[in-house]
């Protein structure tokens, strides 16, 4: 590994340098750490840092940063403050230019700690915490004593807040993470992803994925088992595993190509969408159309998880985040239903409606407004309530069931409406699916034209 100095200031405080990867990758590479005040940001710190954030946009390479920082210079006071908000603008300026990473190896407070959250992945070590108010500000506020690791430590923010993308023992362990996830992407937004070569067969069957997923509907498995299976092996990388776990995400290849993953998981809440899945799959989902990544969705989903304290927490607004990331994006769109695809969740995993490219389901996937036995308590309400024998109300239940099933829960009439492309079969999926995307692959869209679209906060 190669470097070229780019700027310094303050003894060691801040550098900033490019970086040469294995295989001739080269990276934009600033450190805030050390110095006096434990990294703390001053000035001309903040000059160092916008300086690299600058030649990685301008030259096309990905950015990547480590935190180790107290806050802005408390010395040098609202020049500190203004320097931590040039580094605000500039990392604005490269979102979506350049992929941007953050290391995290120590602590990151106050107002800089807000940068966290406009770069594209937060990589966390075990000696890393994180937070904008500290616990001395939090038991004088609200009388609530809390340590400084439950209030912003990496397992809260892998766990709780969402902020940590990945975590990792040490900075060196961080490191080789970092360099895994450059592999999948492109080097900027005018780049294309680079290939990859996996030694996995494109016409492989998809074996293991027809025998994962039950089919009774409410039985649970890990979806993650049919996505290691289609796409090729040892490629699948989960992105913030831990919180939202009902909705998976991550980075994959496909026939040697990058993807991003979005999927439902069925052995966490039955697969539901709640407020934070809705938020983690947008985010990404515009993260993957921003670097040119074609999106891949497997669906699986009863519907949105019902509460009031979703609710008034904003499910509708939060909800629509989703469905307003999949219309924006403009990259080749996969849906493939797994088996349930029930209601406004089906719509918002990226449906035909939401003008996605390719649609398939399996056999047996049930595509309707509802599950079968809540449609029936209402379509068949009055029939059964008239019914007085317990057992021959139970077995007129059962038949009723069985004939809605029969006639609106199958893909066959999605597809007869041209919601569905093809109904495949389960060993087919991963072939398939790099059939489908080979297609697609020259595909061209051009957004409407205006200054940006009113994203749902």
């Amino acid at each position: 590994m190669t470097s070229t100095q780019i700027a310094s200031a303050r003894a060691e405080a801040v550098t900033a340098e490019i970086l040469e990867l294995a295989g001739q990758r080269r990276i934009a590479r600033f450190q805030l750490a050390g110095g006096k005040h434990h990294g703390s940001i001053t000035e001309a710190g903040g000059d160092v840092v916008c300086r690299a954030i600058r030649v990685a946009s301008d030259q096309g390479i990905p950015l990547v940063g480590v935190l180790d920082t107290s806050g802005a210079d408390i010395v040098e006071g609202v020049a500190a403050l203004h320097a931590w908000g040039r580094i605000a603008r500039a990392l604005h300026d490269a979102s979506g230019v350049v992929p941007t990473i953050v290391v995290v190896d120590g602590p990151c407070l106050s107002g800089p700690a807000l940068l966290l959250g406009i770069v594209d992945v937060v990589v966390m070590t075990d000696a890393a915490f994180a937070y904008v108010s500290g616990p001395d500000s939090v038991a004088d506020f609200t009388g609530e004593t809390v340590s400084r690791n439950d209030l912003g430590g990496p397992e809260m923010h892998a766990t709780q807040s969402g902020l940590c993308t990945l975590r990792a023992p040490s900075q060196a362990d961080a490191w080789a993470l970092v360099e895994r996830l450059l592999g999948y992407l492109p080097d900027n937004n005018l780049d294309a992803p680079p290939p990859a070569v996996t030694h996995d067969a494109p016409d492989r069957a998809s074996a293991r994925a027809a025998t994962v997923v039950p089919v009774r509907t409410a039985a649970p498995y890990d979806v993650r088992d049919v996505i290691a299976d289609v796409l090729d092996a040892e490629t699948f990388l989960e992105l913030t595993p831990r919180w939202a776990s009902n909705m998976v995400t991550g980075l994959a290849y496909l026939d040697g190509r990058s993807v991003g993953i979005v999927a439902n998981q069925p052995c966490v809440r039955a697969g539901s969408i709640d407020i934070d899945a809705s938020r983690k799959a947008a985010r990404f989902v515009q993260w993957c159309d921003a670097f040119g990544l074609p999106i891949v969705t497997f669906v699986d989903t009863p519907g949105f998880e019902p509460g009031r304290a979703l609710e008034w927490r904003g499910m509708i607004r939060l909800g629509a985040a989703l469905v307003h990331a999949y219309a924006e994006a403009t990259v080749p769109r996969l849906c493939i239903v797994l088996r349930k695809a029930y209601g406004g969740a089906y719509i918002v995993m990226d449906s035909r409606s939401l003008a996605n490219d390719w649609c398939a389901a399996w056999p047996t996937a049930q595509i309707a407004v509802m599950g079968a036995r809540g449609a029936v308590g209402i379509l068949a309400r009055n029939e059964l309530a008239a019914i007085e024998d317990p057992a021959k109300r139970a077995r007129i239940e059962h038949d009723r069931i069985a004939e809605y099933e029969a006639r609106f829960a199958t893909p066959d009439e999605a597809a007869a409406r041209g919601y569905v492309d093809d109904v495949i079969h389960p060993n087919d999926t991963r072939v398939a699916i790099i059939r489908a995307l080979a297609r697609l692959e020259t595909k061209r869209e051009q957004p409407p034209s205006r200054r940006h679209s009113n994203t749902p906060l």
